[in-house]
């Protein structure tokens, strides 16, 4: 049963490519179109102090799909933090592993559950494929100074 599962979402993926390949325009992220996200917005004064004490003055809101929220910008990184909200904040961005759709840009967050490394508060990074924003990185989302 699990393998069949398994066929169906390799299936769907393949197409959901597919579309976006077809589609000039089209930036599709976790199956879902970003043409079809709220626009990302920028938020000013919106203050963020992560675990190390690096200090945030601004935020870009996107919509975004729920996921593991990454200790570095890397897959195999351990995960510190869950997202479980679907339209959520973010203070940086930084290049790091290639994902799948050959993305290597990582957005940095604080998770919405703490999974493991308690001090690290669920501050850590989301893959581009996870965030809707049209394109990557996110309008008005600065480069995080230590990448």
């Amino acid at each position: 049963m699990r393998t069949s599962r398994t066929r169906v979402r390799g299936v769907l993926g393949a197409v959901v490519a597919l579309i976006a390949t077809a589609v000039p325009g089209t930036a599709w992220a976790g199956g879902a179109p970003a043409t079809a996200a709220a626009a990302c917005e920028t938020r000013e004064g919106s203050e963020h102090v992560d675990w190390t004490g690096m200090w945030f003055d601004h935020d870009v809101v996107c919509d975004n799909a729920p996921g593991d929220v990454r200790l570095q910008s890397f897959s195999s990184s351990p995960v510190v933090g869950r997202m479980l909200t679907t339209r959520s904040w973010f203070v940086c961005w930084k290049l790091g592993g290639a994902e799948a759709d050959g993305n290597s840009i990582w957005y940095y967050t604080q998770g919405d559950e703490v999974v493991s490394r308690p001090a690290a508060q669920a501050w850590g990074y989301l893959p581009a494929s996870m965030v809707y924003s049209g394109t990557h990185p996110a309008p008005g989302l600065p480069r995080c100074p230590w990448g």
